[in-house]
């Protein structure tokens, strides 16, 4: 047994209002930059939908994740190296443009500046690429509130098995919102599918990152991600994604688009799992086997055993007693409620979700029973305006009875606490016929709704004795480094002939201060991702005098 500590979110998707406050914050914090306009590392979809890029649950199409083998064993959809090499420098599988959306603005000035007219001036929208007018025709979040829903609903990859129990009519149709983030795969199709390697999965706490210094811009991670979290920025030509806000977390503090959740529905903590079983778990033959197996996979922090092979593995005391206060283990473990998104892409994903309940009162309500029954509730469970069949293709591969389950616990909890909240005597026959004693469920019901900020997130700070395979500590986000992801070792030449702007500096290497990092050894080296293709820049070729830039 070879234990790893990995950080984990469950999101309670009864509890999202689509207010998308997570997607900004994130947007401000990560990716408010040159080349990451259409960039979002944390999105909400609105669902039945697309998704964004649209169609991204379509492995038929993009080949993203993993496949069995003819002998059991897993490969990349996408292919494998003899594969990879013959496509590396056109690889059909990529989302393009359409797929995502052309980000844009609109020409406010023109408002403002507008002389005195007969008719009033307006803001038409501006592309933030080329700056030439649009006709926008789609958007990362096109599909809100079945916005786009009703004219491209056979384009939901999660409808097309289930399309004659979905009634689209206005007064008939459903709707729940769906946040995503990078999912942080026990095992990640990124990693495997670039040429470089310069995605990796850190080993003290399993956040997937790109170094951005070693990525190459091959664009496979793009493919062989299953769910589309990894961005090309064609501005630095490197891969970015979503990193877990890893400065955050290693000062104990949650991720931002978790701190600004609205409705407080995403829970952050620390789970074990046995590293040497991720492979046999993401091998079982039968899809709907998977969550199963994953579920297996995260051990229990309160077995002596686990305590002592963790502590072996050099896992600190406190982020062991962290583990044993995690909200996600809770949620995943001992109260059944958190589910992967998609385990039938063999990934091992870590971003788990609580599914909807909310809709069944109403389909309870319209018959003239009492809505908070339990009695009630159960009957109701087939019969939701979200159909379980659809949950199941999200989240269980398919298999109804898990999903129906965690409905039927949710709605036992409901009806339980409606009861206490009453000053009414419970009925302990409702978490019993659930699998629950009355304890367990009142603690359940305290952590999704009304646990504080602390039960939530329970976060353990990293160590300075492991500052040296720590990133981020003390530091600034190197994606914030002048000149962009991986450029943050590169001189600024952005002052020689045929690059944009100036910066009024004409050797930054010679002109430093006294507590900069002596970088001589890059004098010469030239970034041509700044240069716009006019003129020569200086230092690009060698001169009578010796070397470039010397």
């Amino acid at each position: 047994m070879r234990i790893m500590a990995q950080m984990a979110m469950v999101m309670n998707l009864d509890k999202c209002i689509g207010c998308h406050t997570c997607s900004v914050t994130c947007k401000q914090a990560w990716t408010n930059r040159k080349g990451t306009e259409y960039v979002w590392f944390n999105n909400v979809e609105t669902r039945p939908g697309q998704g964004y890029p649209r169609g991204y649950e379509d492995q038929e199409k993009w080949q993203g994740g993993w496949a069995l083998s003819r002998n059991g064993r897993l490969k990349l959809k996408a292919g494998g190296k003899l594969k990879k090499l013959a496509s590396i420098f056109s690889n059909p599988k990529l989302p393009g443009i359409e797929d995502y959306y052309e980000p844009w603005s609109y020409e406010y000035d023109n408002l403002l500046s507008a002389p005195e007219q007969k008719h009033i001036p307006t803001a038409p929208p501006k592309s933030l690429l080329t700056g030439e007018r649009m006709d926008i025709k789609w958007s990362g979040n096109w599909d809100d509130d079945l916005g786009g829903t009703y004219a491209k609903a056979d384009l939901d990859p999660m409808l097309k098995s289930i399309g004659d129990k979905v009634k689209l009519e206005f007064e008939e149709t459903f709707m729940f919102y769906l946040p995503r983030i990078c999912e942080h795969c026990l095992n990640p199709s990124c990693v495997a599918s670039c040429p470089s390697g310069a995605i990796y999965k850190r080993e003290e706490d399993g956040i997937v990152l790109v170094d951005q210094d070693s990525c190459r811009g091959w664009r496979m991670c793009i493919s062989g991600c299953p769910y589309k979290k990894i961005y090309f920025n064609h501005r630095t030509g490197k891969a970015e994604k979503c990193t877990f806000c890893y400065p955050r977390i290693e000062n104990g503090e949650p991720t931002v688009c978790a701190e600004t959740c609205v409705g407080r529905l995403r829970y952050i903590g620390l789970v074990f799992y046995d590293a040497d079983k991720v492979t046999e778990a993401a091998s079982v033959p039968d899809e709907k086997d998977l969550f199963a197996a994953q579920k297996d996979l995260i051990l229990d922090p309160h077995d002596p055993d686990v305590m002592d092979a963790a502590e072996r593995a050099g896992i600190p005391h406190d982020w062991i007693m962290a583990a044993q206060r995690s909200p996600v283990y809770k949620l995943i473990k001992e109260y059944d409620l958190a589910l992967p998104l998609h385990p039938e892409y063999r990934t091992m994903p870590m971003v788990w979700y609580i599914p909807p309940l909310s809709p069944v009162v109403d389909v309870v309500k319209d018959t003239g029973y009492d809505a908070e029954n339990a009695v009630n509730l159960f009957a109701a469970i087939d019969e939701l305006r979200i159909p379980i069949e659809y949950l199941a293709n999200l989240f269980t591969a398919g298999d109804t009875d898990v999903v129906a389950d965690v409905l039927r616990r949710m709605a036992a909890m409901r009806a339980f606490m409606r009861d206490i909240n009453m000053g009414v005597e419970p009925d302990v026959r409702i978490p019993h016929a659930v699998g629950m004693t009355p304890e367990s469920m009142e603690e359940m019901y305290r952590l999704l709704a009304i646990a504080k900020y602390d039960e939530r997130y329970v976060i353990p700070a990293g160590h300075s004795e492991q500052a040296h395979s720590l990133e981020g500590i003390g530091t600034d986000c190197p994606l914030n480094a002048e000149g962009g992801p991986g450029m943050n070792e590169m001189p600024d030449i952005a002052s020689g002939p045929g690059f944009a702007g100036t910066s009024g500096v004409s050797d930054p290497l010679a002109e430093r201060s006294a507590d900069e990092p002596d970088r001589s050894h890059l004098r010469g080296r030239l970034n041509l991702l700044n240069w716009n293709g006019k003129g020569k820049p200086t230092g690009l070729f060698p001169t009578a005098d010796g070397p470039a830039g010397a």
